[in-house]
């Protein structure tokens, strides 16, 4: 069986929304082979939301567009999906489902795309491509989308750096967490969030991170989605008061991040875990550093050192 191995990710990172994402340490996993027809799909860690185990899977929907979008007959099909990444928690859950499809359909079909014509497909797929590009890239992309191509940048991160995860037990979708934003801007905001976003690209490409707090700041999305998540500025505080050198809404949310030096790592990690403790809506802390490789084709000698 082909073995695909798919990062989380974190997006919008503050005023980047919907074109800057990081991959992190944390991952989705598949198995496909070739079946004489049909679909035969296993799913080996349960999830809160059932996930379906027919052809409405979204990682057999994404490899079946694959195989329409080349003219090619799509063969039966048995999937094994075994997901780490918590699912409608703002950690790419879905894309490193169409980005898992897409490897494994495009594999499977012979390799008949690039990589780089398989992240397009997938930001054309999502609708953005903060996600979809750091699950095929890792570390750290920004990316923009057109009306018929998709350009991206890739940047190394340092390796001081950690991403903590605080993910509640509570979930909030993409449409209701789209819902809340407003349908216009004010020129000062869209202003803002872009001085931010260079900002916040420049200061990570120098290491300027005493630059972060600031970078971070955002005005077109976070302010109307804290009313989603309960405490969230007051998370945000305590983080920064414990060595946090900022911190984000990830994703559509519910999980927020924070990011964090090495030398502050365990005060924070202690501090941070002691709040939460006191906290309702279960939080779960985890610090991971950045992916660096994306979504890979899993060889049996890394198999077996898993």
């Amino acid at each position: 069986m082909i073995h695909i191995r798919v990062p989380a990710t974190s997006a919008n990172m503050g005023p980047g929304f919907d074109s800057i994402g990081v991959a992190l340490q944390l991952y989705n996993h598949l198995w496909v082979e070739e079946i004489p027809e049909g679909v035969e799909i296993e799913i080996r860690k349960e999830q809160p939301i059932a996930i379906p185990t027919d052809e409405s899977n979204l990682i057999y929907q994404t490899m079946r567009k694959l195989y329409d979008a080349k003219g090619l007959k799509m063969p039966g099909v048995r999937l094994i999906q075994s997901d780490d990444i918590p699912m409608v928690r703002g950690l790419g859950s879905s894309a490193a489902c169409i980005v898992g499809g897409l490897m494994a359909a495009n594999e499977l079909a012979g390799r008949p795309c690039t990589k780089e014509e398989l992240a397009e497909m997938a930001a054309q797929m999502e609708g953005h491509p903060d996600n979809s590009n750091p699950a095929f890239f890792g570390s750290m992309v920004v990316g923009a989308l057109g009306e018929k191509n998709m350009k991206h940048v890739r940047l190394e991160l340092p390796d001081d750096l950690f991403f903590a995860i605080m993910v509640p037990d509570f979930p909030v979708s993409t449409e209701r967490s789209r819902s809340v934003l407003p349908k216009d801007y004010s020129r000062s905001d869209v202003v803002f969030n872009v001085s931010r976003a260079a900002l916040l690209v420049a200061s990570l490409m120098t290491g300027k991170f005493e630059n972060l707090e600031m970078a971070m700041e955002d005005k077109i999305h976070q302010p109307y989605r804290k009313e989603l998540i309960p405490h969230m500025e007051d998370i945000f505080a305590k983080a920064k008061e414990s060595g946090a050198t900022a911190c984000y809404l990830s994703g559509a949310g519910s999980t927020l991040m924070a990011m964090v030096t090495k030398d502050k790592a365990e005060t924070f990690r202690n501090q941070m875990s002691a709040y939460f403790a006191a906290l309702p809506n279960n939080w779960q802390l985890t610090l991971l550093k950045p992916d660096l490789e994306g979504a890979v084709v899993v060889t049996e000698s890394q198999e077996e050192v898993e």
